[in-house]
């Protein structure tokens, strides 16, 4: 299946390096290009144990991918996920969704 993950951080990257592992073809898409650049080049933005490793063995297979465009990244896609930031609001602590309603937007664009 193909797979587009929107967002490239602990949730997303984490996600999509292990749906390549279990064989799904998956992009990352990130708004942030230098984050794009690291991660096309190797180089991890967050640490998590193996990671580093998972990600190079999918992306040396060619199933995982990065890439800022997000419509072509989605075209053809079977699933898409939204893995972007949800910080807490100023005042209630509650999520702040709307990075989240922003890619939805972007997406059923």
């Amino acid at each position: 299946m193909k797979i587009a993950i929107v967002g490239s951080g602990y949730v997303g990257l984490v996600s999509g390096a292990c749906f390549a592992d279990f064989g799904h073809d998956v992009v990352c898409i990130d708004k942030n290009p230098a984050k794009i650049d690291s991660l096309n080049a190797g180089v991890m933005p967050i640490y998590e144990p193996g990671l580093a490793e998972l990600v190079a063995s999918n992306v040396k297979a060619g199933r995982l991918t990065f890439t800022t465009e997000l419509p072509e990244a989605i075209r053809d896609a079977g699933a898409i996920f939204i893995a972007v930031g949800t910080p807490s609001r100023r005042g209630d602590g509650h999520a702040d969704l709307s990075y989240v309603y922003a890619v939805a937007e972007e997406v059923g664009a």
